[in-house]
């Protein structure tokens, strides 16, 4: 009969020679420990050294999996490659630092009260940090902010529209624009109905040419060929790639195509 007393681990048996088996069994009935992504980015600009950040995975795994506290150091010991002298020297440097404290925790089961490790210090730092970082990341958004309604305010251009397609060609890509583009664009805007702008910039990245003497192409193109519209441009593509039915005339409409492929679709 089994009776709810404290957990105990079976003494599983395996088939002869199945390792794999038990090394699977093992890996998942072990769990795993969780690091905050947060800590492993930050843990360098709170001041922390590689193997102060490695006793301190170790503190949480012990924490999580086994439930300890009140660690002695010769149980770490068993886990890391320093000895006891030096992991002392770590926990001790990691106490000086106030990023690992010492609290009292109380055991129910056994009625008694034991010192243990306490990481709300070291939660508290990381949380002090991550403000900090958020803080200059919204300077910096704020600054560039700032940078584009200058270069705006510089361009001479109040529209929205052209604000509007200011955001997307940098969006696009990736970067600020630089004042001759952004000349461009308001060149483009004066000459060219905006959809038309935005379909080329659109077809340019689609086939990955970042870059404006491709779009200038492509506008060119369709101010030769009288394309005034998205609609226009379309009915284009489609009389291109279908071929005709009539055979009396297919020859002659191969000819006018190729123009167009030379002119239009370069």
């Amino acid at each position: 009969m089994i009776t709810k007393t404290n957990k105990k681990k079976a003494l599983k048996q395996y088939k002869q020679g199945n390792i794999t088996a038990a090394f699977g069994n093992d890996l998942l009935t072990t769990g795993t420990t969780a690091i905050p992504n947060i800590l492993l980015k930050m843990y360098k600009h709170m001041g922390l050294k590689d193997n102060e950040m490695l006793l301190l995975i170790q503190l949480l795994r012990l924490r999580i999996e086994d439930r300890k506290l009140d660690l002695v150091v010769e149980e770490l010991a068993d886990y890391l490659n320093d000895g006891t002298l030096e992991i002392s020297g770590t926990l001790n440097g990691l106490i000086e630092k106030g990023v690992l404290g010492v609290a009292n925790y109380y055991d129910e089961n056994l009625g008694q009260i034991y010192e243990g490790y306490d990481f709300e210090p070291l939660f508290d730092k990381l949380s002090e940090l991550w403000a900090c970082f958020k803080v200059k990341e919204l300077e910096r958004a704020q600054q560039l902010l700032e940078e584009k309604t200058v270069r705006l305010k510089d361009s001479g251009i109040s529209d929205p529209r052209v604000s509007k397609l200011f955001t997307a060609f940098e969006e696009e890509f990736g970067r600020p624009l630089s004042p001759i583009e952004i000349d461009q664009i308001r060149q483009w805007f004066e000459e060219t109905e905006l959809p038309l702008i935005m379909e080329a910039l659109r077809r340019a990245v689609l086939r990955g040419k970042h870059n404006f003497r491709y779009i200038d192409h492509i506008l060119l193109n369709w101010k030769k060929n009288n394309i005034r519209t998205i609609e226009e441009a379309l009915e284009k593509d489609r009389y291109f790639n279908s071929p005709p039915k009539d055979e009396h005339i297919r020859d002659e409409d191969t000819k006018k195509r190729s123009i167009i492929k030379t002119l239009y679709l370069s």
